[in-house]
């Protein structure tokens, strides 16, 4: 089923507000720590009744847990929500090897078997929707219902790859205010705006000794011969049996919503989205209508 979601609310942040990842979090009941996933010391940020269902939320490459500060609250009134640094990302340590798919994959499960859940919902954004995709072929039996936001993995556009490698191995070998920005500000619809919090989030982030190296196996998946092994096509879409949405947005950096649709088509019943005015980062974006699209999804209030 394919839909067009109606714009920002009226209660969506003015790009004249202060922006803040605190204010963004002030209130809810969360906390942030780590897990050994493995031998993984693993970075989360959780929200939630422990005993509800859960429900994973996996970033972009380069990421951080931070990039669903905007969706903890709404969606801990329903599940046991994680927002997690992925394998090699964030403050999760670092494997010191090019990082691929399967690698993602691994942690995820890991962290499903840390945390006690035999299922979960899982949703990805970019990368993260690629890893959980991947998860939901190679493990229906783990996998509730699956989302894929701006998902990366289905296709191999040499001039967006470079455009992400540029940008991201500038920010981390030098990440002053105006790299870090710059590639905070790729991800968004809006470029008015500075995304000043986020940009210090991820600074931090990229300040870490070693990240340089951490990031150049982050940057695996975009050199072309060892994307090709990754890719995901019929055959591994086509098996995922978990109930899926797969939302796309206008102005999405990596790929026009005709990708996104010909993902979802691939994949047996899912539910297509397109979000307007947003770009790589709907969830932050416009909060308000992604966090409506995607909670009617998991409590199956739509098909």
């Amino acid at each position: 089923m394919t839909s067009t979601a109606a714009g920002p609310a009226s209660g969506s942040v003015s790009a004249t507000e202060y922006e803040s990842v605190w204010s963004d979090l002030q209130g809810v009941a969360f906390s942030q720590g780590y897990l050994d996933v493995g031998g993984v010391r693993t970075r989360y940020l959780h929200a939630g009744d422990p005993k509800s269902p859960v429900l994973v939320l996996l970033h972009g490459s380069g990421g951080h847990a931070e990039a669903y500060v905007r969706n903890l609250e709404s969606h801990a009134e329903h599940f046991s929500t994680w927002s997690i640094d992925m394998l090699g990302h964030g403050y999760t340590d670092k494997p010191g090897h090019p990082l691929e798919v399967a690698h993602y994959v691994d942690h995820l499960i890991g962290f499903l078997d840390t945390i006690g859940a035999e299922r979960a919902h899982i949703s990805g954004e970019s990368l993260g929707g690629w890893v959980a995709a991947r998860a939901a072929a190679d493990h229906p039996d783990r996998v509730e219902r699956l989302v894929l936001n701006t998902a990366g993995g289905s296709q191999a556009d040499p001039e967006v790859m470079k455009r992400i490698i540029t940008l991201s191995m500038a920010a981390a070998e030098n990440p002053t205010w105006e790299t870090v920005q710059a590639r905070i500000k790729w991800l968004m619809a809006d470029k008015t705006k500075d995304y000043d919090d986020i940009v210090a989030s991820r600074q931090a982030v990229y300040r870490q000794p070693g990240f340089v190296a951490a990031m150049s196996d982050i940057m695996a998946l975009q050199d072309p011969e060892i994307r090709a092994r990754n890719l995901l096509g019929e055959k591994e879409f086509g098996s995922i049996t978990a109930p899926t949405l797969v939302l796309w947005t206008s102005d999405d950096p990596t790929a026009d919503v005709s990708e996104g649709r010909r993902i979802a088509s691939m994949i047996p019943g899912a539910r297509f989205e397109v979000m307007p005015d947003c770009g790589h980062w709907p969830q932050y974006e416009d909060p308000e209508t992604f966090n409506r699209l995607h909670l009617d999804f998991l409590l199956g209030r739509v098909s």
